[in-house]
């Protein structure tokens, strides 16, 4: 009886033994799903890992304690759960805490736990002491297992010696025994490889979560850089219009950051259509109409903020976020600041719009010049001629002074259209500003306090004096219009070098050094859209009859064509600067030339090609009213023929501009051919490409400009006949 009780015992111990692998391999998958949950949660952030992870840890403290009081029959095996279960505890503790830092976004508090290395030490142990735990209740199972078999061999020999049917029982029983025991040797097989599968399986998960991480942490740095480093404004809203996310630009373009409500910024600014002239109403704003759930690309859009910064022309783009039930739940924005590239666009518009006037100009110019010459030549015969009649000759008299004003306004024109013909030298700029400042004192008269600031030591420009002064003259004019009152006109000097940035904002600029001549007073000033057009020929805000709006389009136009660039610089009620840029000259300034006496007439023989037939009778009768003997031809073909056929000439004199497809020029160097050494004087009322390049006159030219006085005629003409021969 006792043999039998003790073999029940022994097979109880077994099955016990069994049962306690059972609970530690259990253990041990718990441990890792918790720390999977964990992981999972830390990568994804999706509730269901933050559920897997309280499900399991709900489970770990009951099945130590389960597992505690299965293994209490050995004291070693207690203590060791016992220095195991606080580790484990304090595992799951940690994985806990990195969730919860994890789901309140505290970097900081995540760094601090992750520089501790606490957590994979702690599981290391744990790991080591299951193990450890399965291995002794393994050893246990193979004794127990042993043990049971000897008893049954012990009953087996005793029984037998009794009688057959206890034999056949003990047979039985041995069977039975020999039957469960091989289940459980199956069972722990099973367990075994179940316990390596599931570890190879969580091994394997954890090496994937591993490389998934490193991936994310990899793109999000990479997509992050990138949001950081964009020259676009990106900014990330709620239907509320809070800025969720907005990158460095965002701040510099449009001083909005994370935190702010667009609603409050819209009352820092004006916000009009790409026009700058219709503003936007609410419903319009690019947010508005994003949180609607419209899709839009470069919403053309001007901010002007009130605290009187530049104002910004902005491209937007918009795109609405939805959530998992396509609901609007935010919104994107990515804003370009296109204030640089429309500035010079307009820049561009204004400098072609003022090339094609300059074109219609020099177009009509020619014609109106030789009419002018008619009539103002004519005019001053008649004014001569009419000195005993005094009413007459007054009448003469205004005639005389209308041709002259045409004259003046003709010129003023093609000195915008830059068709004037230049005779630049190296002028000492404060040398000429400091004449000119004398020169404009009577002028201006008393209530204009002229100053001048000019930058010491030698500094020459390329330009035309002549043209420079006269320049000047008509800025100082329009400062004081603009100073009724009196007030104060300041000359300034200095030398500048205009870099690659300048030349990109302003258009047709070239970078380098320049001279630069500023004139401020302290005038009305100009609003933005007259500054616009201030340039422009016959634009003026003066009343009628006290400005030609001629001014500033012929220092504009002379500028230019001296290779420089003009900038206007004006607030309303503070004034207004001019500065011009002009090239710098090379060497010392050269001499003026001296003024030649007034000149008479002479005897010389005079070729006069002119295609105009009152223009040609005109200079003919003047020339000849000089003592001249006159030879005249309507274009280069007749003029040829009449060399040809051996006609006698001493000078030259031809428009520039003459039908036929040959030139004056040309004209001038099929004579040199035939006459070598022969003089030339051009003439014309609009210089072309002929005897004028780069807007400068020739070396060794002489040209008359129509429309020319009498007196004018006579020097020119005997300054050809005494000067070097050229073609």
């Amino acid at each position: 009886m006792a043999l039998d009780v003790k073999s029940r015992s022994d097979a109880a111990w077994v099955n016990h033994t069994v049962e306690v692998q059972k609970k530690i391999s259990d253990l041990h998958v718990l441990l890792r799903r918790a720390e999977s949950a964990a992981r999972g949660y830390e990568l994804y952030r999706s509730p269901g890992f933050s559920a897997e992870f309280q499900a399991v840890h709900a489970r770990i403290a009951p099945a130590l304690a389960d597992l505690k009081r299965d293994v209490r029959d050995n004291p070693d095996h207690v203590a060791l759960l016992e220095g195991t279960e606080p580790l484990a505890l304090r595992r799951i503790e940690i994985a806990a805490t990195a969730m919860r830092l994890r789901a309140e976004n505290d970097q900081a508090g995540i760094a601090a736990l992750n520089s501790k290395a606490e957590g994979r030490g702690l599981m290391d142990t744990v790991t080591r002491n299951l193990d450890h735990l399965s291995a002794e209740e393994e050893r246990l199972l193979n004794v127990r297992s042993q043990d049971s078999r000897r008893t049954g061999i012990v009953l087996l020999g005793i029984d037998v010696a009794g009688a057959v049917l206890i034999l056949l029982l003990v047979a039985l029983v041995m069977r039975e025994s020999r039957r469960a025991t091989g289940e459980l040797q199956s069972s722990l097989e099973q367990t075994q490889a179940a316990k390596t599968a599931l570890e190879a399986a969580v091994a394997e998960r954890t090496e994937h979560l591993v490389t998934a991480h490193d991936e994310l942490r990899l793109s999000v740095n990479v997509l992050q850089s990138t949001f950081r480093s964009m020259a676009e404004a990106v900014l990330v809203i709620d239907v509320e219009g809070n800025v969720l996310l907005s990158n460095p630009a965002a701040e510099r373009i449009l001083v909005h950051r994370t935190g702010m409500n667009l609603s409050n910024l819209r009352a820092l600014s004006a916000v009009f259509h790409g026009d700058g002239v219709t503003p936007l109403t609410a419903d319009e704003l690019p947010s508005t109409r994003v949180l609607r759930g419209e899709q839009f690309e470069e919403l053309e859009m001007i901010v002007r903020p009130h605290s009187g910064n530049p104002p910004r022309h902005l491209m937007i783009s918009g795109r609405p976020m939805r959530d998992g039930q396509g609901n609007i739940s935010g919104a994107v924005l990515v804003y370009h600041d296109a204030t640089t590239s429309r500035e010079t666009e307009r820049q561009l518009y204004q400098s072609q719009k003022l090339d094609a006037i300059g074109k219609l100009t020099g177009g009509v110019a020619h014609d109106f010049n030789n009419m002018l010459t008619v009539i103002s030549g004519n005019t001053e015969t008649l004014v001569e001629g009419l000195k005993g009649q005094p009413e007459l000759q007054r009448t003469a008299r205004l005639i005389d002074d209308a041709a002259e004003r045409c004259a003046e306004l003709i010129q003023h024109l093609l000195a915008f259209a830059r068709r004037q013909p230049l005779e630049p030298r190296n002028v000492d700029i404060n040398a000429a500003i400091s004449d000119i400042a004398k020169l404009l004192r009577p002028t201006l008269g008393e209530q204009i306090q002229i100053e001048t600031v000019l930058e010491q030591g030698p500094m020459t420009t390329h330009i035309d004096p002549s043209r420079l002064t006269n320049a000047v003259l008509n800025m100082a004019i329009n400062a004081r219009d603009a100073m009724p009152n009196g007030g104060k006109l300041l000359l300034e000097t200095r030398r500048v070098v205009l870099d690659e940035g300048y030349a990109q904002a302003n258009a047709e600029v070239r970078p380098g050094p320049y001279v630069m001549l500023a004139v401020s007073d302290t005038g009305t000033g100009m609003p933005p859209d007259v500054q616009q057009k201030a340039f422009e020929p016959f634009f003026t805000t003066k009343e009628v009859g006290k400005g030609s709006g001629l001014g500033l389009s012929m220092v504009y136009g002379f500028v230019k064509q001296s290779g420089g660039h003009t900038k206007i610089y004006s607030e309303e009620g503070h004034g207004t600067t001019i500065k011009l840029y002009l090239p710098p000259g090379e060497g010392a300034a050269d001499v003026a030339a001296s003024v030649a006496p007034q000149a008479e007439g002479g005897a010389e023989t005079i070729f006069v090609v002119e295609d105009d037939t009152l223009v040609r009778n005109f200079v003919t009768a003047q020339l000849q009213s000089l003592g001249y003997k006159t030879v005249a031809a309507p274009d280069g073909k007749a003029a040829l023929e009449l060399i040809e056929a051996g006609q006698t000439f001493d000078l030259l004199f031809t428009d520039v501009v003459i039908p036929g497809g040959m030139s004056g020029r040309d004209l001038a160097e099929e004579v040199a051919r035939r006459r070598p050494g022969v003089k030339v004087l051009y003439t014309s009322g609009y210089t072309d490409n002929a005897v004028v390049h780069h807007g400068k006159l020739d070396d060794g030219v002489l040209l008359l400009t129509k429309p020319y006085r009498r007196n004018q005629l006579a020097e020119m003409i005997r300054k050809a006949l005494g000067g070097v021969a050229t073609s």
